[in-house]
């Protein structure tokens, strides 16, 4: 499932790509009436989407829309334990 997910995140990108698209929203997908599991959600949604971007910075703004604190909580943690580089 980790897999589908990952892809489902992957795809968008790339039609965001071909199509000349800037920017993207997405919501934490699979997490609703699928029930896939939020934290783990998060930190693929939040690793397929910085390992695309950092070879394609066509794409110039990704959101989350998150509904609910416990998705908001779940992608602040993962954020929270990314090493940016220094500029």
């Amino acid at each position: 499932e980790a897999e589908d997910l990952a892809g489902a995140y992957l795809t968008s990108l790339k039609i965001a790509s071909e199509k000349g698209i800037k920017s993207v929203a997405f919501p934490s997908i699979s997490t609703g009436a699928y029930g896939y599991p939020i934290n783990e959600a998060a930190r693929i949604a939040i690793k397929t989407v910085i390992d695309y971007l950092k070879e394609h910075p066509e794409i110039e703004l990704v959101r989350f829309v998150l509904f609910g604190t416990d998705a908001y909580n779940a992608y602040k943690t993962v954020t929270g334990k990314i090493n940016y580089p220094a500029n």
